[in-house]
């Protein structure tokens, strides 16, 4: 059978994937989608019968095999061989690399595999509508979807800092993540206060602008680039302040008509993430924004000419699955994809 797509992990990027691909499978011109999850746990059964009455087909460690029985489940295919069968295998788990070695390469019928933001080396980074022109069908079997914030940073980058035609006007770029605790489906790693961050990459701060940068330099640009983390003492969304150096004279009113413009961008009057997290639960996607970043356009100011400086907010799961599905769809339909996406349109919001 072609057109299979094993994603494996069920967590906060796993478990919606899992469920927007079995959704759309018709759409995206996908046959089947079937999923990995490693322990049975019966606080957990009630998502795996979702995902599976969705249509996506449960595959398990053969050591675990009766456990998930146990539960009442019905697991149809053993991990190593779910993987073995697909077109795409999708890791949504922080052992991409691990797994890379441990399987990947042995399994030389796939066509491609994808791993997410934390999977540094795995393959070339890859955030949709910022270096699609760079991905090589020769080249490109493994590829690295870049986190949220990567990709926030990264579209403020390609809308306020190059041309139309491409042409790079950044500088230099500064950015401060603002990190949300943990998810709304997590009860361990949340805060009692404000935490900062280190710096641990020499010369980019964290691995968000680091990412950003290798990124850009698929497309041949070296961007200069460093970024913070502090983590703060909620569960709604991360927040991201930015200033963008360009070596020309821009103003407010242009900077604001760049996002204005750009459909991957949804601006906003609202400043607060509960009442964007709000939107994207009544709006979005089961809850989900896919637009790469929410810019409220009031707290856009241009300091001495050139420097473009705001705050806005990032859809942590949202713009890694609209690149993820898109990276997907590249592997199975080389003749092109573009219009299979139409089906998220709806979730890419001009306006919050």
């Amino acid at each position: 059978m072609a057109g299979i797509v094993h994603i494996v992990g069920t967590g906060t990027i796993g478990e919606p994937l899992i469920g927007l691909m079995a959704d759309n499978k018709e759409a995206f011109g996908i046959d089947e989608v079937t999923f990995h999850k490693r322990t049975p746990l019966i606080h957990e059964r009630g998502k795996v019968n979702d995902l599976v009455r969705r249509g996506a087909r449960l595959s398990v460690d053969a050591d675990r095999w009766s456990g998930f029985e146990e539960l009442g489940h019905a697991p149809k295919l053993e991990a190593r061989e779910a993987i073995e069968r697909a077109s795409v295998v999708i890791d949504c788990t922080p052992a991409g690399n691990e797994n890379k070695e441990k399987y990947y390469r042995r399994a030389a019928a796939v066509t491609g595999f994808l791993a997410q933001g934390s999977e540094f080396g795995f393959g070339k980074m890859y955030a949709r509508g910022i270096n699609d022109a760079a991905l090589d069908r020769d080249a490109d079997r493994y590829l690295h979807i870049v986190s949220c914030n990567t990709h926030n940073i990264s579209v403020l980058l390609k809308t306020l800092g190059f041309d139309a035609d491409g042409n790079n006007r950044v500088v230099e770029g500064t950015f401060l993540c603002i990190r949300r605790a943990n998810d709304i489906s997590q009860d361990k790693g949340f805060i009692p206060a404000p935490q900062v961050g280190t710096h641990p990459l020499e010369g980019f701060g964290t691995h968000h602008a680091r990412d950003a940068h290798h990124l850009f330099k698929t497309l041949g640009h070296d961007l200069d680039l460093f970024s913070s983390a502090v983590k703060v003492n909620s569960q709604y969304m991360h927040a991201l302040h930015f200033e963008i150096v360009l070596d020309r004279a821009v103003t407010v009113e242009e900077a604001r008509a760049r996002l204005e413009a750009n459909p991957r961008v949804a601006i906003t009057y609202k400043r607060s993430a509960g009442q964007i997290f709000s939107f994207g639960r009544d709006h979005g996607y089961y809850g989900r924004i896919l637009s790469q970043t929410v810019v409220p356009v009031e707290t856009l100011a241009v300091r001495g000419g050139n420097r473009i400086i705001g705050f806005c907010f990032t859809p942590q799961d949202g713009n890694p699955m609209l690149s993820t599905v898109a990276a997907t769809l590249w592997h199975l339909h080389p003749e092109g994809f573009d219009d299979r996406l139409d089906v998220l349109s709806p979730y890419l919001f001009p306006e919050i």
